[in-house]
């Protein structure tokens, strides 16, 4: 018996050793399968439910008139005969923004979309 309890000294004074876990390739494949599901199904959400916000009406209806300019005529001087109750600074800001210009220049013969909000104030 002696030797019996040498025996199980000698195994439990050894160090224990102690085995590193490995990812097999296959296991690799299923722990990144894992992971991008979420993101996959996270940008399919939100390419599909995208879409609604364009859905809408995106044609807006915008009313203006149209004037046709005068040689040495200026969008000062459209402002005072257009809208003489309004600011003469914001018809000129909004002539410019409606009708995409550089700037406050103006061609003889060329057709300037008026806003309705001062076409109506005639």
């Amino acid at each position: 018996m002696s030797t019996i309890a040498i025996a199980d000294i000698q195994r439990s004074a050894a160090p224990a050793v102690r085995t590193r876990l490995r990812l097999t390739r296959r296991g690799r494949i299923v722990l990144t399968t894992l992971a991008a599901i979420p993101l996959l199904l996270i940008v399919a959400f939100a390419v599909l439910n995208g879409g609604q916000a364009s859905a809408g009406n995106t044609t807006a209806n915008v009313h203006f008139d149209t004037v046709t300019i005068q040689p040495g005529e200026t969008l000062w001087q459209l402002a005072e005969e257009t809208a003489p109750n309004a600011d003469p600074r914001d018809f000129v800001q909004d002539v410019i923004s409606l009708n995409a210009l550089d700037g406050s220049g103006l061609q003889a013969g060329q057709q300037i979309a008026i806003p309705a909000k001062y076409a109506d104030a005639k």
